[in-house]
């Protein structure tokens, strides 16, 4: 999209502290090309019941841990922990302090470069990530010669970036729905489309008959600047998952994913068939266009850069002239940009009701 952010439509803190809370976000809503503009804590009226949100229970991690390259004199540098392999190596982003408590980007490798991080832990860099999309030189293996999820444990942070004004403790990158795994596992940038749920409007949605189904999609290290498509990411959709998905669908409920990681999850377990069935490994779908979607109906999500591969997703779920039309609209009403923004829920168009005949037929 033909479109241009301006910096101070990035939401730079949590709603919490913009406002009165979590939910204090404004909800901009397409069907179809109409669009219309809510509060958040206006969804349980826009939801209906026997409608299913899929929602992603991974855990935040924090993933980003400074050290130094090579020896004393080594340049200091902040790692970002992306996704654990098979072979219990790590994928890792390097990153260069800016001086205001963010990063900015560095070229990857090289090969053998040592990392030393706190605690006297070691990390090597050791190949780039073969498969993967343009840019893949951005991600490298790296072994890691203690524990990561101990490592995160102890001297972690959150993952920020530079249109963010400060660090923000961990209980603010995690969503009401995540779980923590009992192997450390996580995702090393927040499901943010979750985040502005709290209990109390869960349990009003549950209340109205609107139904949860979890599954898990442990994402990777994003970086604000490459806008590439995701790499392979470990995923989860649990065999209760999919028979409530199936059994909604079957009785006329709309499947609508929280959050584009929800939406691969998800899509990466239907068949051609457009059936869900339980599924757990690695996923590399990218939802496209060309591709669509095969059981996702509505998204609720950020709002994403122009240039962001998520965008082709949205796509996917609403259509290009949908698309236009809310992007401008957001522009037009200011909402805010990224994870402690403003959140787009997309819904199929809604069909024209019928007119009631009122004369009796023969």
């Amino acid at each position: 999209m033909a479109l241009r952010v301006p910096e101070e439509l990035s939401a730079r803190v949590p709603a919490e502290e913009r406002g009165s809370g979590r939910d204090d976000v404004r909800l901009m809503v397409s069907r179809g090309v109409a669009v219309s503009h809510h509060a958040f804590r206006e969804l349980p009226g826009l939801l209906r019941a026997g409608d299913v949100l899929v929602v992603n229970t991974s855990p935040t991690l924090a993933a980003a841990v400074t050290g130094r390259l090579g020896g004393d004199g080594g340049g200091v540098v902040v790692v970002h922990f992306s996704t654990r392999g098979d072979d219990g190596r790590w994928s890792v982003e390097l990153r260069n302090p800016d001086g205001r408590g963010s990063t900015r980007p560095r070229p990857g490798g090289p090969a053998g470069a040592v990392v030393r991080l706190p605690g006297g832990a070691q990390l090597v860099l050791e190949e780039p990530l073969a498969a993967g999309p343009p840019g893949a030189g951005r991600l490298w293996w790296a072994s890691v010669s203690v524990g990561v999820p101990g490592l995160l444990a102890e001297y972690g942070r959150p993952i920020r970036y530079g249109y963010t004004e400060r660090d923000q403790p961990p209980a603010a990158y995690q969503t009401v729905f995540a779980r923590t795994c009992g192997d450390g596992a996580g995702s090393a940038e927040m499901p943010s489309a979750a985040r502005p749920f709290t209990a109390g409007m869960v349990a009003e949605l549950v209340s109205r008959g609107v139904q949860f189904a979890p599954v898990t999609l442990h994402t990777g290290v994003a970086s604000a600047e490459a806008h590439e498509p995701p790499y392979p990411e470990r995923f989860e959709v649990p065999e209760a998952t999919a028979w409530l998905v199936g059994a909604a669908r079957a009785g006329g409920g709309r499947i609508v994913a929280v959050g584009t990681t929800a939406v691969r999850a998800l899509e990466s377990a239907a068949g051609d068939d457009g059936v869900v069935r339980p599924a757990a490994g690695w996923t590399d779908l990218v939802v496209t266009p060309r591709r669509g979607v095969r059981v996702v109906e509505g998204l609720l999500t950020g709002l994403h850069e122009p240039e962001a591969s998520h965008l082709l997703m949205l796509e996917a779920v609403a259509g290009r002239e949908a698309l236009g039309r809310a992007y401008a609209e957001a522009l037009r009403r200011r909402y805010l940009w990224h994870e402690f923004g403003d959140v787009h829920l997309l819904l199929p168009e809604e069909a024209p009701h019928r007119a009631h005949r009122t004369c009796n037929r023969r």
